[in-house]
């Protein structure tokens, strides 16, 4: 699973105008990442979530064993919570935070499971933190990492449960996102998307000794990501999106031999991916994204005989999008993930279902800040606006709408994607989306499509990608589509692919790439590309590249980014580039940059940010940057930025929103902002928010004046 992640920042200056087009978006469904269940039947839940059942919670809450709020307990996280471990009187907590339980502490903290205070345990994680192992005074964590406790780390690692400090436990060579980890005995089982582990090639699947941080010879070899993995005896099983594993053909889930790392007859075959496993007797727990599964119709949760793998009678039918998370205690079996009915009644992202009956207990609301991720503005001032929501301004609309001039829902277009979008680009009288949908525009289209602009139809242009779709770019008769997809158009793609926007067929480009892209912008017969990947093009490129739009090979521009790349912005010769990067184009820059668009070297321009840039905008001589950050060349600034495009210093336009912008589009004198932010310029704006961009006639004093 993926989801987009951001901190909070509540830093304030001189507030930026901010016009009076309704933006209020009504609170949706919380997501829920990571459950884990206390001795005495209290539990944790993780996610993204502003609030249980009316009461104020930052992204991690308990509830009573009867599934009230503990009101008692409240470690308030700024970001969301994507990982939980128990371990005594401790709660471990992974994600995507600044703050939680009262202290400052970057992405992974142990709170007091009494006060809900944080400890001194402060290990202090660059990037997120995704999953959490305990044992014997080890905390094992997973994720995009590259630095934890106190050193370099890549994507997993070893913590001392009392110092903080990483272990000598290191299992270098780790090439990739870790998802899932699982301790059997003397063996640490790794899970994500990688192709290298502890100095081995081990595809997406390691097993690695406890104690040398060695790769053992186990090894199963996924043909694609595993999200999750638990073992019981000499069986550990996998769930993911892969369709080969351990030497056989098996459809996102499989049980492998501990011993041999060959799968085993068990066979279940999932439609889709598997992105939680737990374990109780007989019965393996499996929730995702699938409509089939151990030969029966089974709506994102179901329950697999261990021996059969045959889908038992048990259907607690999920609503809508997929179970993330799940744990077993006594009779109840908890589910997290982003549904909004499970087990016949409402239960929004979190539910407690009986495992003899399938029926959900008594649950508590979870509601969210809305998302929204993309913008693309038309040529008549109307703007598209993509995310995760159901309103708008309390107009009915799901994850995709559109405003008139006038910031008003324009009521006669009304795609309605059933999921995430997270991309948009249009060409003409078409609008191209990319996320995690399964249906939009009235149409079964998986991860991408294109919408008539006039009536909100999905056309007949028909992709069909086998996994999300992050980035799109259109140029003449290609659209360009980045993500972490490996099928597209027909034809094997890894993570990138040119599709034609007549027959939505890929086209013989295929440049593949190593890991997941995050931005893409064309400039005339060269195609930049940002994000996670090492390899592209047939060439070593580190995060970002330039790939010839004929050959897909990657060009001799290399700016070697030390870190992610997540966003562009194009202006004549020179590219805008931000992440989460230090260094890129062979100096330190923080996570902004400007590059030569021929000879990949980086201008002197250097604002440096001190959090993620996850998205640009220009307009004449200013560049307008948006992410994750409190300052700014050397100044205050809560999110986002205006920086003179010749100095590189923030500019007195000062706007704070009070949490993380994922979004940014220029129409006319407008700046559209998007991200998942309440507040923006000192004014109450949830989700979506426009500002006034200064020019020499109407820039003042800080304050961008509405003409």
């Amino acid at each position: 699973m993926v989801f987009w992640l951001f901190l909070l920042a509540a830093l304030t200056g001189h507030a930026q105008t901010v016009l009076s087009m309704p933006t209020g978006l009504v609170s949706v469904e919380g997501q829920i990442a990571a459950v884990v269940v206390q001795a005495d039947g209290k539990v944790v839940i993780g996610g993204i979530f502003s609030a249980v059942d009316s009461v104020a919670r930052g992204n991690i809450a308990r509830l009573n064993a009867d599934g009230t709020v503990d009101a008692t307990w409240n470690p308030g996280a700024d970001g969301p919570v994507a990982a939980l471990a128990l371990s005594g009187n401790t709660v471990y907590a992974g994600g995507f935070f600044l703050n939680i339980g009262g202290q400052p502490r970057t992405n992974i903290a142990a709170i007091d499971a009494t006060s809900g205070l944080a400890t001194t345990w402060n290990p202090n994680a660059d990037l997120d933190v995704l999953t959490l192992a305990v044992s014997a005074g080890t905390v094992y964590v997973g994720g995009d990492f590259a630095t934890i406790g106190g050193q370099s780390r890549p994507f997993i690692a070893a913590l001392d449960a009392t110092s903080g400090l990483a272990t000598g436990w290191n299992p270098s060579g780790a090439d990739g996102t870790v998802n899932a980890l699982a301790l059997s005995g003397s063996t640490v089982l790794a899970g994500g998307s990688f192709a290298n582990m502890a100095g081995q090639p081990r595809a997406n699947l390691a097993a690695i000794n406890a104690i040398t941080g060695s790769a053992t010879s186990w090894n199963p070899n996924a043909d694609n990501a595993v999200f999750t993995v638990v073992t019981s005896g000499n069986t550990v099983y996998a769930g993911g999106l892969f369709a080969n594993i351990g030497g056989q053909s098996r459809a996102h889930l499989a049980a492998i031999d501990a011993t041999t790392g060959s799968a085993t007859a068990w066979n279940p075959g999932a439609d889709s991916g598997v992105e939680a496993l737990a374990l109780a007797g007989n019965t393996v727990y499996a929730g995702g994204r699938f409509a089939h599964i151990g030969g029966q119709p089974r709506a994102y949760i179901a329950a697999i005989d261990a021996t059969s793998g045959s889908a038992t009678a048990w259907n607690p039918h999920a609503d809508k999008r997929d179970v993330i998370t799940l744990a077993v205690s006594g009779s109840i079996v908890y589910a997290g993930g982003n549904f909004v009915t499970m087990g016949g009644a409402f239960t929004g992202g979190f539910a407690r279902i009986d495992a003899t009956t399938g029926i959900a207990a008594a649950t508590p609301q979870i509601f969210a800040t809305p998302v929204v991720l993309a913008f693309q503005a038309q040529a008549d001032g109307k703007v598209i606006v993509g995310g995760l929501f159901t309103s708008i301004n309390n107009v009915a609309r799901r994850n995709i709408a559109r405003l008139d001039v006038d910031g008003s829902v324009d009521p006669g277009w009304d795609p309605g994607a059933d999921d995430q979008v997270n991309a948009l680009a249009r060409s003409g009288n078409t609008i191209y989306a990319g996320g995690f949908f399964r249906h939009i525009g009235g149409q079964p289209r998986a991860f991408i499509a294109a919408i008539d602009a006039i009536t909100g139809t999905a056309t007949a242009w028909n992709p069909g990608a086998d996994r999300h779709v992050d980035a799109l770019a259109v140029s003449g008769s290609v659209v360009y589509a980045g993500g972490r997809f490996t099928l597209i158009g027909g034809a094997p793609r890894a993570f990138i692919a040119a599709i034609d926007a007549t027959t939505g067929m890929a086209t013989a480009w295929n440049p593949g790439a190593d890991h997941r892209i995050q931005a893409i912008a064309v400039s005339g017969s060269s195609i930049y590309v940002g994000g996670r990947f090492t390899h592209m093009g047939g060439q070593p490129r580190t995060y970002i590249a330039a790939l010839d739009a004929t050959t897909g090979l990657a060009t001799a521009w290399n700016p070697a980014a030390d870190n992610f790349v997540d966003a562009f912005a194009l202006s004549g010769n020179t590219l805008y580039a931000g992440g989460r990067f230090g260094h890129i184009g062979g100096q330190p820059r923080g996570r902004l940059a400007a590059i030569d668009a021929t000879s990949g070297l980086t201008t002197a321009w250097s604002p440096f940010a001190d959090g993620p840039v996850d998205a640009l905008a220009l307009s004449g001589n200013t560049v307008y940057a948006a992410g994750l950050f409190a300052h700014v060349a050397g100044q205050p600034r809560a999110n986002i930025a205006a920086i003179d495009a010749g100095s590189g210093l923030a500019t007195a336009w000062n706007s704070g929103t009070d949490n993380g912008i994922a979004a940014l589009a220029l129409s006319g004198g407008t700046l559209y902002v998007g991200g998942i932010f309440t507040s923006i310029g000192d004014y109450p704006r949830t989700g979506i928010a426009t500002l006034t961009t200064p020019t020499d006639e109407i820039f003042h004093d800080g304050f961008g004046l509405h003409p």
